[in-house]
């Protein structure tokens, strides 16, 4: 095999590197501008009163856990974070944290949603919806410390499969720690540090949701403007691109035309 560089390659990586590195600065860097224009709080954890569909998804607990465990019936054909999102490598290791994506930034993943169509009808009942997905922590991993990008965004788990040993499966976010229970939701802004720990030997699933945080009138343009600028990005399209990869190969593997 050739292992010859390509001409300008490492040029090309070091600069995406940078303004990979440049965007997370300018992100982090207008939450709090970001947090005064919100029309919810902008503390690390919120209460699930904040939004009125949140019950109609946790009604949908059964139905979304059933489609889970048809799609976790064959574990690998679900890729890791890292593999769909390679800016993830710092805290994804392995095949310790799987992620079966439904939703990338607003764009329905076709092949995922038509495996799962109840979970995908429900999701696209959302109002405000980006991203969403099956979170698969593996036991024993810990997802180190990290923050998100945005404030224009609000983190939302349900959770489907969670260790009996729950007490010992945990996320931190800022100085609160919280617990998964199968049924339950919970809410928070990804921008606080955060941190998981599954320190049992089960398997954790939950459905991850992103969505639009509720602004004023500057606030919701601004975080429009954040959000076009994030797609534009190899941020969301690089999973995009690695996503329809994945599932060109897992279909091919299964024989499908």
């Amino acid at each position: 095999m050739n292992d010859t560089v390509a001409p300008g390659a490492h040029r090309k990586t070091w600069a995406r590197a940078l303004v990979h590195k440049l965007g997370k600065a300018f992100l982090r860097s207008v939450t709090e501008f970001q947090g005064r224009h919100s029309l919810i709080p902008a503390t690390p954890v919120l209460p699930n009163e904040t939004f009125d569909w949140l019950p109609r998804l946790a009604a949908g607990t059964d139905n979304i856990r059933a489609e889970f465990d048809a799609v976790w019936r064959h574990p690998e054909d679900i890729p890791s974070f890292h593999q769909i999102a390679p800016d993830q490598a710092r805290i994804s290791k392995g095949t310790h944290w799987k992620t079966y994506a439904l939703y990338i930034f607003g764009q329905p993943v076709a092949d995922n949603c038509q495996a799962c169509p109840q979970t995908a009808a429900l999701l696209a009942s959302i109002p405000g919806l980006l991203n969403a997905w099956f979170s698969i922590l593996a036991p024993g991993y810990h997802i180190p410390p990290h923050k998100g990008p945005t404030r224009a965004l609000v983190r939302c788990h349900l959770g489907l499969r969670v260790p009996q040993d729950y007490k010992n499966c945990w996320i931190r976010v800022d100085q609160e720690i919280l617990n998964w229970r199968e049924g339950e939701l919970m809410l928070f802004d990804d921008t606080y540090e955060h941190e998981v720990q599954n320190n049992t030997n089960e398997f954790r699933a939950v459905l991850f949701i992103d969505i639009d945080r509720p602004m004023d009138t500057v606030g919701t343009w601004f975080n429009a403007f954040v959000l076009r600028l994030m797609q534009a990005t190899h941020y969301v399209k690089d999973p995009l691109r690695n996503l329809a990869d994945w599932n060109r190969r897992v279909a091919a593997k299964r024989g499908a035309p």
